[in-house]
């Protein structure tokens, strides 16, 4: 409420992607979904105000998911390709306020590992495999610092002083 002050509760829980090749068998999705049940249980909490959902930015792997991954095929669970993790958090207040407000959104995850996205329909990228980007280089040998600071600038590399 010092960030938003619309804001009246907020409920949060992990939700899980799965990238499967083919479909699971009901005996392979008892197993996920065993496995996907961890960590203290409650009584799920109602669903209401705005729902947003923090997962890892697209193009990454995150080292949960490598993990999680891992463990699925030693469970024999080879259709899964990866598996994700993200949360899910449902915001009760002014939905506009809420979404619109720099502070909230940046309170609640990493921008360097995660994003937030607005509904669960954002997630149908997270396994997007695109293609590799040419390998280019900077001649910091031969042109120097400056060279990098023009090209960190034109490419967005944010890198450090």
């Amino acid at each position: 409420q010092q960030l938003e002050p619309s804001i009246t509760s907020v409920y949060a829980e992990y939700v899980h992607f799965a990238d499967v090749d083919g479909v699971l068998t009901p005996e392979e999705e008892a197993i996920l979904d065993r496995l996907l049940t961890y960590g203290p249980q409650t009584q799920s909490a109602a669903h209401t105000g705005t729902m947003l959902l923090v997962m890892p930015r697209q193009g990454t792997i995150s080292p949960w998911s490598s993990k999680a991954t891992d463990i699925a095929h030693n469970c024999t669970l080879h259709k899964i390709k990866r598996l994700e993790r993200g949360t899910a958090y449902w915001i009760a207040g002014e939905a506009k306020a809420i979404t619109t407000n720099a502070q909230v959104l940046q309170s609640l995850h990493d921008r360097m590992t995660q994003r937030v996205a607005f509904g669960s329909e954002a997630a149908n990228d997270m396994f997007f495999e695109g293609e590799p980007a040419e390998l280019r280089t900077v001649d910091v040998v031969g042109k120097g610092r400056a060279e990098l600071a023009a090209k960190n600038k034109e490419w967005g590399l944010a890198l450090a002083e």
